[in-house]
């Protein structure tokens, strides 16, 4: 299908661009690409991974783009004054979105799994990945974070598996509508919260996501996706929840701990119990669990086979990932940047002792501006007395955008209504007082979305505090 292609990305090192990158490659195309972060030093040990693998790496200078045949692959955001699109422009290359990529990869498979929500996609895919693996189906997965499960000494990079089974299971994205190109088979829905769109746009793209799949599984403690369940047929659907006996997977006895959770799932139809322990803390892993459980099933694997083989899922990169401890200090890296991923974070937290140091890099200037009430609500009603917050601005790597609502705005609104919220001019000024502010027993969270440094921020913080 893709041999003797050539395709250009045009953010090769994004999260959701490499792992594309990597499985057109796998399929016989001739793969290039560009990114800003290469162009500023960022980010180095994942080009040079890329790079290993017989990707082609250029400037974001349109140099690498020179024949009509390359293909152009950039962003749905990828503005025309970025030089590879000028260059494309110039030569006659045609462009497609990374979404209009992955979409006709994941629709030419024989059984597609689409992954969808507000929140939970990256955790849900992997523990599907790594069911489905286990169960020998060797699956394709596109994921936008890395799975712990398959990294490896040759594989430090693990977002993407590229397998020769039947099934290709992808992340799909509500944000820039791009859900309305996939044609699954399964169709997931964890959630469906405000966070790009209205929520009309959002009732509208999931209820035609999950009305093209054969199966739809779909999370009952969720307002919007129970109302969605509604509108499917019940021998088309498979619903899950954490307290409603009326679903078809309900977790029940959740025992907490902190390096995970275990729980009982009771199948409605068999009346079949079957325990589960998580290495992944959390009530909304449990939920994530439920939603790979019902995907693994409407794809053939036996309850107890997909039980047994989700206990051995090792997690996502950051998402909760203890960095280290040192002084007494733990340090945690995690993906949080919409209001219901960050309060299942601090809510998972709080169920074990110690002050969190909380630093919340936006993940942009739009969402920040759309989502400012939800985020100050949510800090006030997820942040202990003692805990402290402290904003950097948000993440920006160019390009035009409205900046009217920023980090003071929405760290005030929350000090105001009386949490220790600050809004500092930049991310070094936030570890600095991290730094600072630290004792023995205290928890620091590194939050944010869409810049791989935080995690070198992290570890340079427990370095720092170790020394």
């Amino acid at each position: 299908m893709l041999q003797d292609k050539a395709y250009f990305f045009c953010g090769v090192g994004g999260s959701g661009m490499a792992p594309l990158a990597l499985i057109v490659q796998a399929r016989g195309a001739r793969v290039e690409g560009s990114d800003r972060a290469l162009d500023q030093g960022r980010i180095g040990k994942k080009f040079e991974f890329l790079s290993g693998r017989g990707v082609g790496l250029f400037p974001q200078d349109g140099s690498g783009i020179t024949r009509a045949e390359q293909i152009l692959v950039a962003s749905a955001a990828v503005e025309e004054t970025v030089p590879d699109v000028q260059a494309a422009r110039r030569v006659g290359a045609p462009m497609m979105t990374r979404a209009q990529l992955l979409a006709q990869l994941f629709n030419a498979a024989p059984w597609g799994i689409g992954v969808a929500g507000t929140s939970g996609k990256s955790t849900t895919t992997g523990m599907i990945a790594w069911i489905l693996h286990e169960a020998g189906r060797d699956p394709t997965v596109m994921n936008g974070a890395e799975m712990k499960n398959f990294i490896t000494a040759e594989q430090p990079f693990a977002s993407a598996l590229v397998g020769q089974g039947d099934v290709f299971a992808s992340e799909v994205d509500e944000s820039d509508g791009s859900i309305a190109l996939y044609r699954p088979k399964v169709a997931v829905v964890n959630n469906i919260s405000l966070d790009h769109k209205s929520m009309e746009e959002l009732r509208q793209l999931f209820g035609a996501f999950v009305a093209k799949a054969d199966t739809a599984v779909l999370n009952l403690d969720n307002d919007e996706t129970a109302a969605l369940a509604q509108t499917v047929p019940a021998e088309k659907r498979v619903t899950y929840s954490l307290s409603r006996a009326d679903a078809d997977l309900l977790a029940r006895n959740p025992v907490p701990a902190p390096d995970g959770i275990s729980f009982e799932v009771v199948e409605r139809a068999t009346g079949q119990v079957v325990p589960v322990r998580l290495k992944t803390p959390g009530l909304h892993n449990v939920s994530n669990a439920l939603a790979a459980l019902g995907a693994a099933t409407a794809s053939g694997v036996a309850l107890k086979d997909a039980a047994a083989a989700v206990g051995g899922f090792a997690g996502i990169k950051r998402r909760m990932d203890v960095i280290g401890t040192a002084n007494g200090v733990t340090v945690i890296d995690d993906f949080g940047h919409n209001p219901d991923k960050i309060g299942a974070t601090l809510d998972t937290l709080h169920a074990f002792p110690g002050r969190l140091l909380v630093m919340f890099q936006p993940h942009g200037y739009g969402p920040l501006r759309l989502m400012k009430d939800a985020f100050v609500d949510c800090f006030v009603n997820g942040l202990a007395a003692e805990d402290v917050l402290l904003m950097p601005e948000p993440v920006y790597f160019g390009g035009t955008v409205d900046r009217s609502v920023g980090s003071r705005e929405v760290a005030e609104a929350i000090a105001a209504r009386g949490r220790n919220a600050s809004a500092l001019p930049d991310r070094p000024a936030c570890g600095d007082r991290l730094v600072q502010l630290a004792t023995p027993g205290d928890r620091i969270v590194v939050m944010g979305a869409r810049d791989d440094t935080l995690s070198i921020f992290a570890a340079e913080l427990l370095t720092r505090i170790g020394g």
